[in-house]
Protein backbone atom coordinates (compact mmCIF):
# COMPACT_ATOMS: atom_id res chain seq x y z
CA UNK A 1 0.00 0.00 0.00
CA UNK A 2 1.04 3.83 -0.32
CA UNK A 3 0.74 6.07 1.58
CA UNK A 4 -1.79 8.99 0.13
CA UNK A 5 -1.66 11.83 2.94
CA UNK A 6 -0.45 12.45 6.56
CA UNK A 7 -2.43 14.46 8.93
CA UNK A 8 -1.67 15.57 12.99
CA UNK A 9 -3.73 17.46 15.27
CA UNK A 10 -2.96 18.83 18.58
CA UNK A 11 -5.61 20.20 21.45
CA UNK A 12 -5.49 21.65 24.58
CA UNK A 13 -8.07 19.44 26.76
CA UNK A 14 -9.30 22.26 29.29
CA UNK A 15 -10.75 23.67 25.95
CA UNK A 16 -12.69 20.62 25.10
CA UNK A 17 -14.13 19.93 28.93
CA UNK A 18 -15.03 24.33 28.75
CA UNK A 19 -16.84 23.27 25.63
CA UNK A 20 -18.63 20.12 27.14
CA UNK A 21 -19.58 22.10 30.00
CA UNK A 22 -20.87 24.90 28.68
CA UNK A 23 -22.58 23.47 25.55
CA UNK A 24 -23.46 19.77 26.73
CA UNK A 25 -25.06 17.08 25.13
CA UNK A 26 -25.64 19.47 22.17
CA UNK A 27 -21.99 19.79 21.31
CA UNK A 28 -21.54 16.09 22.35
CA UNK A 29 -24.01 15.39 19.51
CA UNK A 30 -22.38 17.10 17.06
CA UNK A 31 -18.97 16.56 17.39
CA UNK A 32 -19.12 12.85 18.26
CA UNK A 33 -21.08 9.24 17.68
CA UNK A 34 -23.38 7.67 20.38
CA UNK A 35 -20.64 4.61 20.54
CA UNK A 36 -17.75 7.93 21.22
CA UNK A 37 -19.76 9.45 23.61
CA UNK A 38 -20.37 6.15 25.42
CA UNK A 39 -16.34 5.23 25.23
CA UNK A 40 -15.10 8.28 26.87
CA UNK A 41 -17.85 8.76 29.33
CA UNK A 42 -17.37 5.28 30.76
CA UNK A 43 -13.38 6.40 31.39
CA UNK A 44 -12.07 8.08 34.50
CA UNK A 45 -10.43 11.30 32.60
CA UNK A 46 -13.55 11.68 29.38
CA UNK A 47 -11.83 14.90 28.89
CA UNK A 48 -8.98 13.50 27.59
CA UNK A 49 -10.58 11.04 25.64
CA UNK A 50 -13.17 13.57 24.22
CA UNK A 51 -9.66 15.83 23.52
CA UNK A 52 -8.06 12.58 21.40
CA UNK A 53 -11.02 11.91 19.68
CA UNK A 54 -11.42 15.89 18.18
CA UNK A 55 -7.70 15.62 17.70
CA UNK A 56 -8.08 12.38 15.76
CA UNK A 57 -10.84 13.84 13.15
CA UNK A 58 -8.86 17.03 12.75
CA UNK A 59 -5.99 14.63 11.78
CA UNK A 60 -8.26 12.14 9.64
CA UNK A 61 -9.40 15.43 7.19
CA UNK A 62 -5.77 16.63 7.06
CA UNK A 63 -4.80 13.01 5.64
CA UNK A 64 -7.25 12.58 3.73
CA UNK A 65 -6.78 16.19 1.89
CA UNK A 66 -9.60 18.39 2.45
CA UNK A 67 -9.24 20.40 6.09
CA UNK A 68 -13.34 21.17 6.51
CA UNK A 69 -15.13 21.63 3.25
CA UNK A 70 -18.91 21.68 2.92
CA UNK A 71 -20.75 18.20 3.05
CA UNK A 72 -18.28 16.69 6.02
CA UNK A 73 -19.28 16.55 9.23
CA UNK A 74 -17.93 15.81 12.55
CA UNK A 75 -19.69 12.44 13.32
CA UNK A 76 -18.90 11.12 9.49
CA UNK A 77 -15.70 10.10 11.19
CA UNK A 78 -15.66 7.61 14.52
CA UNK A 79 -12.35 6.29 16.19
CA UNK A 80 -12.97 3.07 17.78
CA UNK A 81 -11.33 1.24 20.27
CA UNK A 82 -11.53 -2.74 19.57
CA UNK A 83 -10.17 -5.38 22.12
CA UNK A 84 -6.52 -4.86 22.83
CA UNK A 85 -5.34 -3.43 19.66
CA UNK A 86 -4.95 0.03 18.83
CA UNK A 87 -7.88 2.36 17.15
CA UNK A 88 -9.65 2.19 14.10
CA UNK A 89 -10.60 4.28 12.11
CA UNK A 90 -14.49 4.49 10.52
CA UNK A 91 -16.03 7.06 8.21
CA UNK A 92 -19.12 7.70 6.08
CA UNK A 93 -20.90 10.38 4.85
CA UNK A 94 -18.79 13.44 3.16
CA UNK A 95 -15.53 12.40 4.73
CA UNK A 96 -16.25 8.65 3.17
CA UNK A 97 -16.62 10.50 -0.09
CA UNK A 98 -13.79 12.49 -0.41
CA UNK A 99 -11.35 9.74 0.99
CA UNK A 100 -13.18 7.34 -1.91
CA UNK A 101 -12.27 10.67 -4.34
CA UNK A 102 -8.40 10.30 -3.60
CA UNK A 103 -8.32 6.62 -3.54
CA UNK A 104 -7.78 5.94 0.15
CA UNK A 105 -8.74 2.35 1.60
CA UNK A 106 -7.67 2.70 4.95
CA UNK A 107 -6.96 5.21 7.54
CA UNK A 108 -4.41 4.27 10.38
CA UNK A 109 -4.90 6.57 13.49
CA UNK A 110 -3.03 7.14 16.72
CA UNK A 111 -3.47 9.45 19.31
CA UNK A 112 -2.15 10.64 23.16
CA UNK A 113 -3.28 12.14 25.84
CA UNK A 114 -2.68 13.81 29.05
CA UNK A 115 -4.43 16.39 31.56
CA UNK A 116 -3.40 19.47 29.30
CA UNK A 117 -3.09 18.08 25.85
CA UNK A 118 -3.97 15.72 23.35
CA UNK A 119 -2.43 14.85 19.91
CA UNK A 120 -3.27 12.65 16.64
CA UNK A 121 -1.41 11.27 13.50
CA UNK A 122 -3.38 9.83 11.05
CA UNK A 123 -2.35 7.71 7.72
CA UNK A 124 -4.20 7.87 5.10
CA UNK A 125 -3.12 4.60 2.88
CA UNK A 126 -4.39 3.51 -0.99
CA UNK A 127 -6.20 0.56 -1.26
CA UNK A 128 -9.39 -1.02 -2.17
CA UNK A 129 -12.37 -0.06 0.04
CA UNK A 130 -13.56 -3.58 0.14
CA UNK A 131 -10.60 -4.58 2.06
CA UNK A 132 -9.91 -1.41 3.59
CA UNK A 133 -11.52 -0.29 7.36
CA UNK A 134 -13.59 2.97 5.63
CA UNK A 135 -16.23 -0.12 4.21
CA UNK A 136 -17.38 -0.96 7.29
CA UNK A 137 -20.68 0.66 8.99
CA UNK A 138 -20.95 2.77 11.76
CA UNK A 139 -24.02 2.11 13.02
CA UNK A 140 -23.07 -1.84 14.53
Amino acid sequence: MNILGIGTDIIEVPRIGKMIEQHGELFLRRVYTDREIRYCQGRKHAFEHFAGRWAAKEAILKAIGTGWVRGICWTDMEIRREGLGGPKVLVRGGARDAAVQRGIGEILITLSHCRTYATATAIAMAGDLKTGSLDEPLDS
